[in-house]
């Protein structure tokens, strides 16, 4: 039997608004069986703060924070969680449909790909173990629950958040790459302890060896092929609708 093919929208780098409008069209799509299992990979084009859906609190000074020149974006994710800094990242999404209706099962199931592609790269990850007093915290990797993915040492390398509609869920996750630590400090107040990767040494070839790894081993844990498939003239169109709403 065939495995099932899903869609591979190539890296991508754009504007936090973009990004997320890109990320709901697809989960919309999908919803409405226009659009495959989708996997893809981005970067946030200037850096950004990300907040969670239902986050309500944040510092003011946000407002005005800039790296490299430009303005640090201040972005509303379509999921859960609390802020994220992008910058220095690599995040990933995946919409698709069929799994567990329990949230962290779907979690679970999901990461599988992420736990087994880093692992792959040498990198051995596990689910975090945050307690209730986490939800205090505006910082999304100021603390691991068990939807996140850390290091043996207990640095948290990949922060998740989920979205579900109807039986299509939208999981997207930012992984820390190459984070400025004085920048973290500054927007977060508390220090940032750098994640020792054993491929910081690969330069400019760091982010297509990450994505490499990743998408065979989604290959691997969801029994699927992969097509590359850009996004068209067209769905650039409607996606711009969604960055208007």
């Amino acid at each position: 039997m065939a495995n099932s093919v899903w869609r591979l929208i190539p890296l991508l780098s754009a504007s936090g608004n973009v990004q997320m409008a890109i990320d709901k069209w697809l989960l919309e799509k999908h919803l409405a069986g226009k659009n495959p299992p989708t996997l893809r990979f981005y970067t946030w084009a200037p850096a950004a703060i990300s907040l969670g859906y239902h986050q309500q609190r944040w510092p003011e000074f946000w407002q005005q924070l800039s790296w490299e020149g430009k303005p640090l974006e201040l972005v509303r994710r379509p999921s859960g969680g609390r802020a994220v800094l992008h910058q220095g990242d690599l995040t990933y999404a995946v919409v698709a449909s069929g799994f567990d209706s329990s949230r962290l099962k779907a979690y679970h199931t999901i990461c599988e790909f992420l736990i087994e592609g880093w692992r792959a790269m040498g990198v051995d990850l596990h689910y975090g173990e945050a307690k209730r007093s986490y939800i205090h915290n505006p910082n999304c990797f100021g603390t691991a629950t068990g939807a996140d993915l850390v290091t043996v040492d207990g640095c948290k390398l990949i922060g998740s958040a989920q979205l579900r509609r109807g039986d299509a869920i939208l999981q997207h996750g930012s992984m820390r790459l190459r984070s400025d630590v004085g920048l973290f400090s500054h927007v977060f107040g508390e220090q940032l302890i750098p994640v020792q990767l054993p491929l910081s040494e690969k330069g400019d070839d760091l982010i297509p060896t990450v994505i490499d790894a990743l998408s065979a081993a989604a290959c691997r844990c969801f029994d699927i092929d992969l097509e590359v498939r850009p996004l068209s003239d067209e769905e650039w169109k409607e996606i711009w609708e969604f960055t208007s709403n």
